[in-house]
């Protein structure tokens, strides 16, 4: 009956790969579950009854302390290269109840975080704190809105329990809904500990689960990995284009479907600079910036190097078929992050000087510390800012040859104005404003700042007067701004 009331519509394709890749387990039941926040337009897309969810049997379910009909709870298995060190690793306070087939025939992942102790925990409690799961779902909603591929955050939940990290905080339980959570790291996990069938049988199903659509070639494992390095060469291009820094792009973080996955230490920039960083742990700035995309080259060649015993049986011919794939990754991103900067600039068709126009802007914006994202806007609008940038000479002679490509284009300045407004948005998860609702949130149990926060990120290309007011810079310059894993 709650699945009927609920729409629970559960599939386990992935509990047929073999046993290696996971590990069954039992929920870990919470003292006190409370629904703290639910999206429900997420819900009511994924086919799921929003106030069924609300209802004492649904956040039981949103909570662990119960699983619907048809689910099948398991922890997965995967290792990572995290800050470039190998390590065996795997869902260590997450479980995936299952994939939920939804009225439009697609398949999502439906994975509670924070849900308790797994095999893989390596110690720890297996639970996580209200502000790093309200966090992920205030970002991944924000990136969503922004129409980057990500996973999303169907719900969180306080567990009436308290974690203990360097103080006492709150425990929360979020609902994470992806394409899937397949990774660089499962296929790493799978090259180290499994065999090459087990390897063969992943592969097989991220096929099947990932790209059914796409014409195969008749190295289909080699397609797979061409797939991979688009998807990702796409993904990186639009944080990028948008100011956003991951802040741990391990390889267990990589998701082989192309969406943004694992939201810890990730921030969105205010001040452009090629090495912001905002991690705490990544003291050496390896996840900066303007190293994601020599990074995400990095975490593809991982990747590679466990296809390489199916891309040929001869090694040598595997690696220089995979070498040749990873090529194209520069490529692959240069065309869409220069796509995006020319929209961002409201410039149609291509001419030589538009990459040369594109770095002199960017090298202007770096050289005085100007707003990222406010500067685009100032752009699309025609708005002087009172800022360095605007008042300096060569600013004034960069712009004078801007308007000019403007002019060059058949399209009209209003087709332009439309493109840049589509382009730019209004508003982004100012980090100041992130912290704000959090506080609010986690010390005051006031969910009314972060929900407003939600309302105005939702629609990020309205360009509204209530967006302006979150367009504010925060009263520091906010370089001092620290990130955590929130583990």
């Amino acid at each position: 009956m709650m699945n009927q009331k609920a729409g629970w519509n559960l599939e386990n394709s992935y509990a047929r790969l073999p046993e290696l890749f996971f590990s069954l387990i039992e929920p870990n039941p919470v003292r006190s579950p409370n629904l703290v926040i639910l999206n429900q337009p997420l819900a009511e897309s994924l086919g799921l009854n929003a106030d069924a969810l609300r209802a004492e049997d649904g956040v039981d379910i949103l909570a662990g302390n119960r699983v619907p009909e048809g689910s099948l709870p398991l922890a997965q298995a995967y290792a990572g290269h995290q800050f470039g060190n190998f390590t065996r690793l795997g869902d260590g306070r997450a479980l995936l109840i299952g994939e939920q087939l939804t009225p439009n025939g697609e398949r999502f992942d439906i994975q509670l975080k924070g849900s308790g102790r797994t095999p893989y925990s390596r110690g720890g409690d297996g639970r996580a704190a209200l502000g790093p799961m309200l966090r992920e779902y205030i970002i991944s909603e924000a990136m969503h809105g922004l129409g980057i591929p990500t996973t999303r955050s169907l719900a969180v939940v306080t567990t009436g329990e308290t974690i203990y990290r360097e103080t006492e905080l709150p425990g929360a339980i979020m609902t994470r809904v992806a394409s899937s959570h397949l990774r660089v790291g499962t296929f790493e996990y799978a090259y180290h500990w499994g065999m090459p069938a087990d390897i063969k049988a992943l592969a097989d199903y991220a096929l099947e689960r990932h790209f059914s659509e796409v014409e195969k070639k008749e190295n289909t494992y080699l397609t797979l990995l061409e797939e991979v390095i688009k998807r990702q060469a796409k993904l990186i291009a639009q944080w990028q284009l948008a100011g956003f820094i991951h802040g741990v792009m391990n390889t267990d973080n990589m998701s082989i479907c192309g969406e943004t996955i694992d939201y810890g230490p990730c921030a969105f920039m205010d001040d452009f600079a090629s090495d912001t960083v905002f991690s705490s742990i990544d003291i050496q700035g390896r996840y900066a910036y303007g190293n994601q995309p020599s990074i995400g080259v990095w975490n593809l060649a991982r990747f590679a190097e466990t296809l390489l015993p199916l891309l040929h049986e001869e090694q040598e011919k595997a690696i220089e078929l995979a070498e040749n794939a990873l090529s194209t990754f520069k490529d692959w991103f240069h065309n869409h992050w220069q796509y995006g900067m020319r929209a961002k600039l409201g410039l149609f068709g291509e001419e030589k000087q538009d990459e040369a126009l594109i770095g002199e802007l960017l090298h202007l914006m770096e050289k005085h510390r100007a707003d990222y994202t406010n500067t685009f806007l100032a752009l699309t609008f025609d708005r002087k800012e009172d800022h360095a940038l605007f008042n300096h000479l060569d600013f004034t002679k960069w712009r004078e040859k801007w308007q000019a490509r403007r002019e060059r284009q058949s399209e009209s300045m209003a087709d332009s104005l439309q493109l840049m407004k589509d382009s730019n948005p209004a508003v982004i998860p100012r980090n100041h404003r992130v912290e704000e609702a959090l506080e609010a949130a986690v010390n005051h149990r006031d969910y009314s700042v972060m929900e407003k926060l939600l309302d105005v990120l939702s629609d990020p290309y309205a360009h509204t007067a209530e967006q302006a007011e979150y367009a504010t810079l925060p009263p520091d310059d906010g370089q001092c701004y620290k990130t955590y894993c929130g583990t």
